[in-house]
C-alpha cells in the first residue's frame, strides 16, 4: 500500500514518469521501480555499423571536443580528463577527441547497455563523494563529476576501430553502480581492488548493468569519432538511438 502511495505521489510531482514501456506492472518498492527492465523490443537499436549508439536513456548535458584534454561539466565550467579517469594512459588516448554527457533523470529507465559490440578487460573503480549532478550543481559546483563515485569502463570495440570509454558517475541516494560482469557492487562500502579485471563480451545494445539511482554517463571517444548529427544539447536520447559516427 505504502510503495502504491509513493508512486502515486511520484507520478504527481515528476509528469515524465512512463511505466507503460515496463516489463513489470507492480512494485514491490520504489528502489524496484527505478531499476525497473524494460519489455522486449521497447528500444531498437540502430544497425547501422559506422554508428555507436547511446548506452542509456538521457539528456544530452553536454557535448563537444576534448580540448586537448579538458571537457565542459556546463558553460563556464572545466574539467581535466585526468582528474576524471584518473590514468594519463586513458587521457592520452582521447586527446582532442569527442565527449558526450548523458544525464539519467529519476524517472527514466536506469540501466546502461554497450554502444557497440565490444569487450572490457578491465574495470577502474574511484571512490568519492555522492553530489546531486542536476543542472543547477553542475553550475554551481566545479570538477563535480571527479569528486563522485564513478566507474571508468573501457571498451575494446576492434582492432580497426578507435576505443571508447564509458565512464557512469554516481550520485545522491543511493551511491552504487551493478556491473553485471562483475561479482561485486560498486559502492562506498566496497574496499577494493580499485583496477578489476574482467573477461566480459557484449554485443550492440546489450545490458550491462544499472545504477541503483538516477546519474549520469559521460562518453569519451577518440578524435575519429563524431557527434551524430541528430544529436543536440539539451535533447532527450533513447538507449539504441545514433550518438557518435565513423567517418
Amino acid at each position: 500500500m505504502l510503495c502504491k502511495v509513493s508512486l502515486a505521489a511520484w507520478k504527481l510531482f515528476a509528469d515524465d514518469l512512463d511505466l507503460h514501456e515496463s516489463k513489470q506492472t507492480r512494485f514491490k518498492s520504489l528502489h524496484e521501480c527505478f531499476i525497473r527492465e524494460l519489455k522486449e523490443g521497447a528500444r531498437p537499436i540502430d544497425a547501422d555499423p559506422q554508428v555507436m549508439v547511446s548506452p542509456c536513456d538521457a539528456v544530452v548535458g553536454a557535448h563537444g571536443r576534448i580540448e586537448n584534454d579538458t571537457l565542459f561539466q556546463a558553460k563556464g565550467f572545466p574539467y581535466e580528463a585526468l582528474d576524471l579517469l584518473g590514468d594519463p594512459e586513458r587521457v592520452a588516448r582521447f586527446r582532442d577527441g569527442t565527449y558526450v554527457t548523458l544525464r539519467l533523470k529519476s524517472t527514466m529507465y536506469h540501466r546502461f547497455h554497450a554502444p557497440y559490440d565490444c569487450a572490457v578487460r578491465e574495470v577502474n573503480y574511484i571512490s568519492g563523494d555522492t553530489w546531486n549532478v542536476n543542472p543547477i550543481a553542475l553550475e554551481r559546483v566545479e570538477r563535480l563529476f571527479c569528486k563522485n563515485e564513478r566507474a571508468v569502463i573501457d571498451l575494446e570495440v576492434s582492432e580497426s576501430r578507435p576505443p571508447l570509454t564509458l565512464v557512469p558517475i554516481a550520485a545522491i541516494l543511493v551511491a552504487s553502480l551493478r556491473l553485471h560482469f562483475l561479482e561485486q557492487n560498486l559502492e562506498l562500502r566496497y574496499k577494493g581492488p580499485n583496477r578489476i579485471a574482467c573477461d566480459a563480451a557484449f554485443t550492440k545494445g546489450e545490458e550491462m548493468g544499472y545504477f541503483q539511482h538516477g546519474s549520469t554517463i559521460v562518453v569519451l571517444a577518440h578524435k575519429d569519432y563524431q557527434l551524430h548529427e541528430a544529436v543536440a544539447f539539451g535533447d532527450r536520447i533513447r538507449m539504441g538511438q545514433p550518438l557518435l559516427r565513423l567517418p
